[in-house]
């Protein structure tokens, strides 16, 4: 072998390592999303409705991965995720707007109040399962959203609470405008994601694994139960209002109106639909859910606003792709992918060896 090719090799090896990566997917996701702001801001005409719908989408795909970890992992199906991500949301604008907090112990602060809740929550799933326990958390999100509704000396009630766009970091305002904190949240993305990843291998993942598919096996294993359970619902609350913050510093404005049961509904819908245990299923997933009406549907310069005018065509959709999934791939459409590639790969070097048989013969001729 030469030199030349030797080093040809050698690179080639290199590129396909890096492809094989585990997170060079995460990069490649984080990276469009980043170079259609960078789009933006070269002058290239996107609808800034269409720039708002994949920040929305990117926090969203945020609060899927947390949902994930507590549904898919876990199996603990809960329904105050509206209730959660309202919270941080509010805790940014009241620290920031009235209380002028650097945003860094506003995170902090966050993560508290998100420990804390999740622990509550985790506790009371220790004796209610099932249906029961996405009541009791159903219940807690609109005990939550009436508090955003009559605290009106903290929430300003109806009218919702204002997120200054000069924030303090380390003492300094800095002021940040949409498409800085698009590239803050892509970038934050990309790194959730690679956490959601490494908790997922973790023993960790496989132990919620375990409790998932029988709490008496794991506990025969010596799987504590109430330790997992406690850690689902905090690590799924953390991502919550994480997210939360995320969408109080990029929109700026947070009402009642936005954490209902139907945005619930939704985050579960986009987690079943695109595949409860997969990372790359929960951004398909958000993406046909949310971020199809967001960026396509709901522009009124497309399907000239018929979709603006009838809001309820994309409920209708996604209450179809929600009965289509659960009856026929209930791994969820990450799964119908994967198979798909896995068939088409298996075509192609089928008529690819075909081919060069055809081309140079066989060995022995």
């Amino acid at each position: 072998m030469t030199y030349e090719k030797h080093l040809k090799n050698a690179f080639k090896n290199k590129v396909m390592s890096i492809i094989k990566h585990p997170y060079f997917g995460f990069l490649v996701i984080a990276a469009l999303m980043l170079f259609i702001q960078l789009l933006r801001i070269a002058g290239v005409d996107i609808p800034i409705s269409a720039l708002r719908g994949f920040g929305k989408t990117m926090i969203y795909i945020i609060v899927g991965l947390g949902f994930s970890i507590l549904l898919g992992y876990g199996g603990l199906a809960s329904l105050g995720t509206a209730g959660f991500v309202g919270s941080g949301a509010y805790i940014l604008g009241y620290f920031t707007t009235q209380q002028g907090y650097s945003v860094f112990l506003i995170i902090i602060i966050t993560i508290i109040f998100a420990v804390i809740l999740g622990t509550i929550i985790g506790f009371i799933s220790l004796r209610i399962e099932g249906m029961y326990l996405a009541i009791i958390t159903l219940a807690i999100a609109q005990i939550i959203n009436e508090v955003f509704k009559n605290w009106t000396s903290v929430t300003n009630g109806n009218d919702g609470i204002l997120v200054d766009n000069k924030l303090v970091i380390f003492n300094q305002f800095i002021q940040f405008n949409h498409n800085t904190i698009f590239i803050i949240i892509a970038v934050l993305l990309f790194f959730i994601m690679v956490v959601t990843f490494n908790i997922m291998k973790s023993p960790t993942g496989r132990a919620l694994l375990t409790m998932r598919n029988s709490s008496s096996a794991a506990q025969a294993m010596g799987i504590s139960i109430f330790k997992f359970r406690l850690l689902a619902f905090i690590i799924s609350t953390i991502y919550a209002m994480f997210a939360g913050i995320l969408y109080g510093s990029y929109f700026r404005i947070v009402t009642p109106t936005d954490w209902t049961l139907s945005f619930s509904l939704l985050i579960l819908a986009a987690v079943i639909v695109g595949g409860s245990r997969s990372i790359y299923g929960i951004i398909l997933g958000s993406f046909l859910v949310f971020g199809l009406d967001l960026v396509v549907l709901q522009n009124r310069d497309n399907f000239g606003g018929f979709f603006v005018e009838h809001p309820d065509i994309t409920i209708m959709f996604n209450g179809l792709l929600i009965i289509l999934v659960i009856m026929f791939y209930r791994g969820g459409l990450i799964r119908l992918v994967n198979t798909t590639y896995l068939k088409l790969k298996k075509l192609f070097t089928k008529y690819y060896n075909k081919w060069r048989v055809y081309r140079y013969g066989t060995d022995t001729e």
